[in-house]
C-alpha cells in the first residue's frame, strides 16, 4: 500500500537508505548519516514543528513535510508550503517533492503530487503553484499529468537553467 505520512521513527532506517542514496547522486551533502542516525528524533521534531508560524524566521512559511512509503519503504518526500512569499512565488511553488533515485521511473513522481494536491485541497488551497527546472522533463510530465497548466519560465539568479511554473486548480 502507498500513501503519505508525516515523518516518523517507524521508517528510520529506510528514510537514511533514502539519504544514501541521494547523496551518492551529490545531494543532501548536508546531512551526516552518523548524527542523522543518532540524533534522529530530534531531526523528526524539527520536521513536525517546520509549519508553527511562530517558531519560523520571517524569510520562511509554514509547511509540512511528509513522506511516501510503500510497503514500509520510504520512496521519496513532499513538501506543502502552506502559503508563498515573493521567493517561493517566483521559483519554489506550493509543493516541492523528491523520489529517491532508486525508485525513479516507476510511477512515484505522478503520485506523490497526487497525493500532495489532494493534502493541499484539505489544507483550504484552491490553487498550487509546483515548478521545475526547465531539463527536468520528468517532473515536467508529473506536473502537467496532475493538472499542472504552463504560465511561464523565469531566471534563476546564479543558475543558466530556468524554473518552469505550472498552476494547478484544486476547487
Amino acid at each position: 500500500m502507498v500513501f503519505l505520512t508525516e515523518p516518523t521513527l517507524q521508517y528510520k532506517n529506510s528514510f537514511i537508505e533514502g539519504v544514501r542514496e541521494f547523496q551518492r547522486e551529490g545531494k543532501y551533502r548536508n546531512f551526516n548519516i552518523q548524527q542523522l542516525s543518532n540524533n534522529f528524533e530530534e531531526f523528526l521534531h524539527s520536521k513536525i514543528t517546520s509549519n508553527n508560524p511562530t517558531r519560523l524566521s520571517p524569510y520562511l512559511v509554514p509547511a509540512t513535510d511528509f513522506w511516501l512509503i510503500d510497503d514500509d519503504e520510504y520512496i521519496g518526500r513532499l513538501s506543502l508550503r502552506h502559503e508563498l512569499n515573493a521567493l517561493l512565488c517566483r521559483v519554489g511553488g506550493h509543493i516541492g517533492y523528491e523520489i529517491r533515485p532508486s525508485k525513479r521511473r516507476q510511477g512515484y513522481g505522478k503520485l506523490i503530487l497526487g497525493l500532495g494536491l489532494t493534502k493541499a485541497r484539505e489544507i483550504g488551497l484552491t490553487r498550487a503553484l509546483v515548478t521545475c527546472d526547465e531539463n527536468n522533463i520528468g517532473s515536467k510530465k508529473v506536473i502537467e499529468y496532475n493538472g499542472g497548466k504552463f504560465e511561464n519560465a523565469v531566471e534563476v539568479e546564479g543558475s543558466p537553467v530556468k524554473k518552469l511554473r505550472y498552476w494547478i486548480d484544486l476547487a
